[in-house]
């Protein structure tokens, strides 16, 4: 078996991605191999999406996705629009069936170079999100940062899409907060037994947010497609905006927004963008990797 399989670089909205094909192969790609690949500045990245054989029938691939910090994580919807490109660009397909952790997930490129995921369907339970202690109503619990009479960060509502979110209501810009401070004390919240993904979420108007996030297991993050999901469920569950919202990622280098649809079948829908950058090829289980001399598509 050959050690170095052939990656690609890429990006959803300035979520850093490696999509990684590990088709035909019974390796994975190493948590060891995750943290080198993140220590470069070259491939510095959010997850690695690594693409492998699909283990159920009528599925087109298993996707094994890492943190930059070596550890599992459950969905990616950025990484998996970049995915869907890599793939449409190799096969010429438009639809794709992946399975994750996380389950089923459906995704479909537009003639516009957009990418719709349906990312599933939310859970709102507090031990399947998961929560350390019960909440009725998860819409709103109990958790602050800051002084107990005027705390900067209070009452999230917390849900999970495929991974645990919690989403802080804020006024004001969610650039103007601190959120490289706030947020490892917050992901790392004993209420939190498998931690969580944090965002603050600004409501523009009936149909809009702006967001921004301290990702699990990336930490603070140019975007993140499963958060501008919760924060959009979450808003519509409050009563704060309608069902389809349209998400301006605040930290994102791109100012093309994502649009978030929350169906009536309670699937959640995300459409949005994704960019190829660079290509190479990546030993799995060290992290050596070469960048290819000519760009080209991800797998031929």
């Amino acid at each position: 078996m050959a050690q170095l399989v052939e990656f690609a670089r890429m990006n959803g909205l300035g979520n850093k991605i490696l999509v990684v094909d590990m088709r035909g192969r019974t390796d994975k790609v190493t948590s060891e191999a995750a943290v080198a690949l993140n220590a470069d500045p070259q491939t510095q990245f959010d997850q690695i999406m690594a693409i492998h054989d699909p283990k159920a029938k009528g599925t087109d691939a298993w996707i094994d996705i890492l943190n930059s910090d070596g550890s599992k994580a459950q969905a990616c919807g950025n990484g998996t629009r970049c995915v869907v490109q890599a793939l449409a660009a190799e096969t010429g397909r438009k639809a794709f069936t992946f399975q994750t952790v996380a389950g089923i997930l459906n995704a479909q490129e537009h003639a516009d170079g957009t990418i719709s995921v349906d990312m599933g369907k939310p859970v709102f339970t507090w031990d399947k999100i998961p929560l350390a202690e019960e909440f009725h109503d998860t819409s709103r619990i109990e958790l602050q940062i800051g002084p107990i009479d005027a705390p900067v960060l209070h009452s999230p509502s917390a849900m999970s899409m495929g991974n645990p979110h919690a989403i802080f209501w804020v006024t004001s810009d969610p650039m103007e907060f601190d959120l490289e401070r706030f947020g490892p004390l917050l992901e790392n919240h004993p209420i939190f037994p498998e931690k969580a993904n944090i965002t603050l979420a600004q409501v523009t108007s009936r149909s809009s947010l702006r967001t921004r996030t301290w990702e699990r297991g990336a930490g603070l993050t140019l975007a993140c497609g499963s958060a501008a999901c919760a924060a959009a469920v979450s808003a519509a569950r409050t009563g704060r905006t309608g069902r389809t919202v349209t998400i301006d990622v605040a930290s994102s280098p791109s100012r093309q927004p994502l649009v978030i649809e929350w169906r009536n079948d309670d699937h959640v829908v995300m459409t949005g963008p994704a960019e190829w950058e660079w290509s190479g090829k990546v030993d799995p289980a060290t992290g050596h990797f070469t960048r290819d001399e000519e760009p080209e598509a991800l797998v031929h």
